[in-house]
């Protein structure tokens, strides 16, 4: 899984997926981060104005239990319900090899665009 707000290590939320986490590396993928919440937390944009763009994050290997963390953790309830955040399928910029999940929002909900592309 790729995080790139509170689950990375280090941050306030990365409790709840540390008991699951088999490895860690750093890592970019496609998109754009918003500031969903004040500077509480970010949310990743992939829109199509958004996919020339890098955000920076962590590559979390989990074991089976942590995405169900990280589920409940980003309102993510399955691919046709009314989610938060939605989970889709990505990859490394970087290595290509490297693939998994990203929660992400569709669009930016109108909240401000961090330019550099690293939260905080």
């Amino acid at each position: 899984m790729f995080v790139y707000g509170t689950l990375q290590p280090g941050r306030s939320n990365f409790g709840v997926v540390a008991p699951f986490v088999l490895a860690q590396r750093p890592g970019r993928v496609r998109g754009r981060l918003v500031d969903a919440a004040d500077g509480h937390y970010p949310a990743l944009v992939r829109e199509l104005s958004a996919l020339n763009r890098a955000v920076r994050g962590w590559w979390l290997l989990l074991e089976r239990d942590g995405l169900a963390a990280c589920d409940r953790l980003e309102e993510f309830f399955g691919p046709e319900e009314a989610n938060d955040y939605e989970r889709i399928w990505t990859r490394d910029l970087d290595d290509p090899a490297r693939q998994g999940w990203v929660y992400v929002w569709p669009d930016d909900r109108g909240c401000a665009d961090l330019h550099n592309g690293v939260w905080p």
